[in-house]
């Protein structure tokens, strides 16, 4: 079972009625009104974020907004908890293929993050999300933005692009760095 998906679960079985309805409240702008209104659960109102990709097991902030929201904070908790639990098991493993040119550039890179990502072909609109939903945190906006070019671009998302896209931002020792 997905541990992300059980966390899910058991947020949604701590929600009261009125909690849900003010989550929902707080989704006008994300979820159009008539698949609104026939949300009934708190699980179904995560499906539906998750559809949208409004939250997954790495991208929690929109989750943690609601719940700040609505002020639960044994809740939040609980999200805490996983996001802890989540860097610890990570600090084990070695990152996967793809992630190794992703640390080299989140490293070197912070503040060209966007001019980075418009190279890569991203939109503007995800752009603004990310820079809204991570303000003042540079490396994370860098984190989510690769994360985020990776699901948009799936299997066509390669390092020759990102190497390509560094060295047309004049990042060239990032990009010999990526080669190695």
């Amino acid at each position: 079972v997905s541990p992300f998906l059980s966390l899910l679960l058991s947020i949604s079985a701590g929600l009261s009625e009125a909690e849900l309805d003010s989550m929902k409240f707080l989704c006008r702008d994300k979820i159009a009104k008539r698949r609104r209104e026939s949300v009934r659960s708190g699980r179904e109102l995560f499906e539906i974020l998750m559809e949208q990709q409004h939250i997954a097991s790495d991208n929690l902030h929109f989750l943690r907004k609601l719940l700040e929201h609505i002020s639960r904070g044994d809740l939040l908790s609980q999200l805490e908890q996983f996001e802890d639990e989540g860097v610890l098991g990570a600090r084990g493993d070695q990152p996967d293929e793809q992630e190794k040119p992703n640390d080299v550039i989140c490293e070197n890179v912070v503040r060209d993050w966007k001019k980075l990502l418009r190279e890569l072909g991203m939109p503007e609109v995800k752009l603004d999300r990310i820079e809204a939903d991570y303000q003042f945190k540079s490396y994370e906006q860098l984190v989510q933005g690769l994360r985020e070019w990776q699901r948009w671009k799936g299997k066509d998302a390669k390092v020759a692009d990102l190497i390509k896209a560094l060295r047309s931002c004049h990042l060239n020792l990032v990009a010999d760095l990526v080669e190695e």
